[in-house]
C-alpha cells in the first residue's frame, strides 16, 4: 500500500516521502516467503515517470528528462495499475495472511509511487502555472482513487482477518506494528462506515484534497506576487552580504534596483538591521499578510469549509471534534494533554515578552524615537538589546556561519554519531532538478558500504515553497531485497552573487542542522517494510530538533565556525557571549510559535459551523492575552502545516512536545561522561530513537534510550523559565 501511504502524505503535508523500489528484487528470507500477485499491465515504455530508476547508487530519479507533459498519464495509468493489484489480493480464494495480504500491500503501487517522488518536486521545489493546472485536476481522482481503497469492502475484510489472527501475536514485533498500523489506516480513514457514510466520506476527501491545493497555491501566488523595491537611499543598517543579495534578487527587474522577497529568509534579517522603520512596517505587512490581501488569492473562505468538511467527516467515524481523531495515535493521545503541556508553558512565554518589551522600549527611549515598540521593530530593538546586555551582535555572529562551512560540520557530526561518510558526486553523474542541487553519497565508515544518496537543494527562488523541509525519494527496506536510501533536504536561503559565501544568521544555522535531522533519520532506518518508516508527528520532530544541539559543540564551533574573510575560528569570547545570550528572547520564540499551535488547537477542538477564521483568530489571541507587540509565527491564512494538507492539522503543538523530549535527552549526553559525542549514549540514540523508524512505539523508544519517561523540567531549564510544580 505504498502509493496509498504516499497518496495520503501528498495531501496531508507539503512534502511527500517517496519509497519506491528501482532494483531487482534479491532473494527474500526465508521466513517471509511470499509473491506478489501478478498484473498483466505494461507500463508505457515512453513515459520516463514510470519508469524504474536506472544509473548508479541503485538507481536515481530521471529528474533531467523527466517531463510535466508525462506527469497526468503517468499518474492515471499508476492509479489503474494499483488498482488491479488491489483486485488482485482480494481475489485470491486462500484465507488472508500476513504473506499473501499485509505484504502485496506494502509492495503495491510501485509505479505510482515513483510518479510521486516527480509530484512532490514539481509541487515544492518547481512549482509552475502549468503543474498547478495539472495539480488542481487530479486532486480530486487522486482523492477518489484512496477512496476506492481505504473503502475496499473485501481488502479490510482481510486485513482485518489477519489483525484478527491469534497467529499474529506469535510474530515479530516489527511484523506486529506494520498490521496495526495497516489495520488503523483503513479503520481510521471510514472503512468501518456504512455505504451512505462511506459515500459521504469519499466526497469528503474530494473536496479537501481542492481546498488544500488551492489553499497552497493561494499562499505561493502571494510569496511569488509581492516583493519590496528599495533604492540606494533606503539601505540603511543592511550587511553586504545582504545587499548583495537583495540587489542580485532585483537584477532583470524593472520596477526596482533592490528587492526583498517575500520569504521568511529575507523578511527575518530586513527587520533585525534596517533602520528604515516605514520599511520595516511595510515588509512586515507584505509578510504576514500572505493569503489575507482579498481577491482571488486570498484563503479565509477556504479555512472556513475545510474546518466544517474535517468536523464533519471525524463524526461519521465516531469522535466529538478533528482533534480527538487527529491524536488518538499520537504521544499526547488527546488534545487536553497537548493543551496541558502548552498552557503549562504559555504564562512564562508572554511573562518574558512583557519583559522583552520593557527593555527594548528603554532602549527606543533612549535613542529619543518616541514610538511605542510594534511588531515590526520587535526584532529590531531585541536585537539592540542584545548588543547592549551582551554585547552580541548577530551580525557579527554571522561572519562565523558560512552554509558551507556548516554542510561540513554536519557531515562532522554524522561521521561521530552515525558512523557516515558523505562523498561528493561529481556534477553531471547523477541527474538533478535544478543547477544548485548537489548530490553526496553516503557510505558507512567503517564497512564502506553504501547508505544511500543525499541531496542538497539550498537556494530560494520563484515556484519554490517557501521554509525548510525534508523528504526522500527512496526509504531503506529489507522485505523485498534491501534498498538504500535517497534522502534530500531543501532550503531557501539568499543566493549570493558569484564568489559570494551565503552567510546565514544562528537561527538559520540551527534549521539547517535540523532538517539535516530529519535526513539522518531516515538515511539510519533499519526498518523492513515500507509503512515503518513513517513516524508520528509529535515524536518525528524530537530527532530532528536534537541534532540542533550540536551545532554549539565545541568540536563544531572550533572547527567549522570561522569567519568568512579571515578563516579565523570563532574567539572565545564570542562564544562565550553566544552561551551567555542562548535564554535571549526566548519570549518572543516561544510565544509566537505557541500562538499558533493554541489556535491550531483551538480551530480543531471547537465546532466550526459559520466561523469566521480572521474574527476566530483575533478572539482567540485575546482570550490568551497574546501580547501586541507579536503577532503568530504562521498566520492562518497562510498556516500551510495545517491547511495545506493534514500533516500538521491539530498537531502544530508537536514541535513543543518534540522539544521536551530534545531537552531530556540532551541533559544525557550532557551527563555522559563524553559529552555530546560519547560513544555509549551515540549508540543508545541511533539504535534506539533513530534506526527503529516507527517499528517501534515511540514511548517505548524513548525509554529504552533515557530508561524512563521524559520530564518538562529540562524544557523550562533551557528557555530560562522558571519550572511549574
Amino acid at each position: 500500500m505504498r502509493s496509498l501511504h504516499l497518496l495520503t502524505s501528498s495531501f496531508m503535508a507539503l512534502s511527500l516521502i517517496a519509497c519506491s523500489n528501482s532494483e531487482a528484487p534479491t532473494e527474500k528470507p526465508a521466513e517471509l516467503q511470499w509473491e506478489m500477485p501478478q498484473v498483466n499491465m505494461q507500463a508505457p515504455a515512453d513515459n520516463t515517470l514510470l519508469a524504474a530508476w536506472t544509473g548508479p547508487y541503485g538507481g536515481v530519479p530521471a529528474f533531467e528528462t523527466a517531463s510535466l507533459d508525462d506527469l497526468k498519464p503517468a499518474l492515471e495509468w499508476g492509479m489503474e495499475k494499483n488498482l488491479k493489484e488491489i483486485d488482485a489480493i482480494v481475489g485470491s480464494s486462500d484465507p488472508a495472511t500476513f504473506e499473501n495480504t499485509i505484504l502485496p500491500l506494502e509492495k503495491s503501487g510501485e509505479e505510482l509511487s515513483r510518479v510521486f517522488t516527480y509530484w512532490g518536486i514539481w509541487s515544492s521545489n518547481r512549482n509552475s502555472p502549468e503543474f498547478r493546472k495539472i495539480q488542481g485536476e487530479m486532486a480530486p481522482k487522486l482523492s477518489e482513487f484512496g477512496s476506492k481503497i481505504t473503502q475496499n469492502e473485501k481488502l479490510f475484510e482481510r486485513v482485518q482477518a489477519v489483525y484478527n489472527d491469534p497467529r499474529t501475536k506469535t510474530m515479530r514485533p516489527d511484523q506486529q506494528r506494520l498490521i496495526q498500523l495497516t489495520y488503523d489506516g483503513f479503520a481510521r480513514n471510514g472503512a468501518t462506515l456504512n455505504e451512505a457514510d462511506k459515500k459521504r466520506y469519499a466526497a469528503i476527501q474530494k473536496r479537501l484534497s481542492k481546498l488544500h491545493t488551492d489553499f497552497s497555491n493561494n499562499v505561493l501566488a502571494d510569496q511569488d506576487g509581492y516583493v519590496t523595491c528599495l533604492s540606494e537611499g533606503q539601505l540603511g543598517g543592511l550587511s553586504k552580504s545582504y545587499i548583495t543579495a537583495i540587489k542580485s534578487a532585483g537584477e532583470g527587474r524593472d520596477d526596482c534596483d533592490y528587492a526583498v522577497a517575500n520569504t521568511r529568509s529575507a523578511m527575518d534579517p530586513f527587520l533585525t538591521y534596517s533602520t528604515e522603520r516605514d520599511l520595516r512596517e511595510k515588509v512586515w505587512e507584505t509578510y504576514y499578510s500572505r493569503g489575507d490581501n482579498g481577491g482571488e488569492h486570498d484563503n479565509n473562505a477556504l479555512i472556513a469549509e475545510i474546518l466544517q468538511l474535517r468536523h464533519e467527516r471525524v463524526q461519521l467515524l465516531g469522535y466529538d471534534n478533528y482533534a480527538q481523531w487527529r491524536l488518538e495515535n499520537r504521544m499526547a493521545k488527546n488534545p487536553e494533554n497537548a493543551l496541558e503541556l502548552m498552557e503549562a508553558v504559555w504564562p512564562a512565554a508572554i511573562a518574558r515578552v512583557e519583559e522583552e518589551v520593557a527593555d527594548m522600549q528603554a532602549v527606543a527611549d533612549a535613542e529619543g524615537a518616541d514610538i511605542k515598540i510594534a511588531p515590526w521593530d520587535y526584532r529590531f530593538y531585541a536585537e539592540k538589546v542584545r548588543q547592549e546586555k551582551y554585547d552580541l551582535n548577530s551580525d557579527e555572529v554571522k561572519q562565523y556561519l558560512q552554509l558551507d562551512k556548516l554542510r561540513e560540520a554536519m557531515f562532522y557530526v554524522a561521521g561521530e554519531l552515525f558512523n557516515f561518510n558523505f562523498t561528493p558526486v561529481p556534477d553531471g553523474s547523477v541527474p538533478v532538478f535544478h543547477e544548485d542541487v548537489k548530490v553526496w553519497e553516503v557510505t558507512d565508515k567503517t564497512s564502506g558500504e553504501n547508505i544511500g544518496l543525499w541531496y542538497l537543494d539550498p537556494f530560494a527562488r520563484p515556484g519554490k515553497r517557501s521554509g525548510a523541509w525534508a523528504t526522500s525519494y527512496r526509504s531503506h527496506t529489507t522485505y523485498d531485497g534491501k534498498k538504500n536510501v535517497l534522502s534530500a533536504n531543501n532550503s531557501n536561503f539568499v543566493k549570493p552573487a558569484p564568489g559570494e559565501a551565503v552567510l546565514v544568521s544562528w537561527d538559520d544555522a540551527e534549521t539547517f542542522f535540523h532538517e539535516f535531522g530529519h535526513g539522518l533519520h531516515s538515511l539510519s532506518s533499519n526498518v523492513a517494510y515500507p509503512t515503518l518508516n513513517g513516524g508520528v508527528r509529535d515524536y518525528t520532530e524530537f530527532q530532528s530538533q536534537l541534532l540542533e544541539r550540536w551545532l554549539s559543540t565545541d568540536e563544531v564551533v572550533n572547527n567549522y565556525l570561522v569567519h568568512a574573510e579571515t578563516g579565523e575560528p570563532m574567539p572565545a569570547e564570542l562564544r562565550q557571549k553566544i552561551k551567555n545570550a542562548a535564554t535571549f528572547n526566548q519570549g518572543f520564540a516561544t510565544t509566537e510559535y505557541l500562538a499558533s499551535a493554541l489556535v491550531d488547537m483551538r480551530y480543531h477542538t471547537v465546532d466550526p459551523t459559520g466561523i469566521d477564521p480572521d474574527k476566530f483568530e483575533r478572539e482567540t489571541l485575546a482570550e490568551l492575552n497574546m501580547p501586541e507587540e507579536i503577532v503568530m509565527r504562521h498566520r492562518s491564512p497562510h498556516f500551510g502545516h495545517i491547511f495545506s494538507g493534514e500533516g500538521y492539522s491539530a498537531g502544530y503543538y508537536g514541535y513543543m512536545w518534540a522539544d521536551v523530549l530534545t531537552s531530556d535527552a540532551a541533559e544525557a549526553f550532557k551527563e555522559a561522561p563524553g559529552g555530546f559525542y560519547d560513544p555509549d549514549v551515540a549508540k543508545k540514540l541511533v539504535d534506539h530513537l533513530f534506526a527503529p523508524r516507527n517499528s517501534v512505539d515511540p514511548a517505548d523508544a524513548y525509554r529504552a534510550f533515557r530508561g524512563r519517561d521524559a520530564d518538562i523540567g529540562p524544557l523550562m531549564r533551557d528557555r530560562g523559565f522558571p519550572v511549574p510544580e
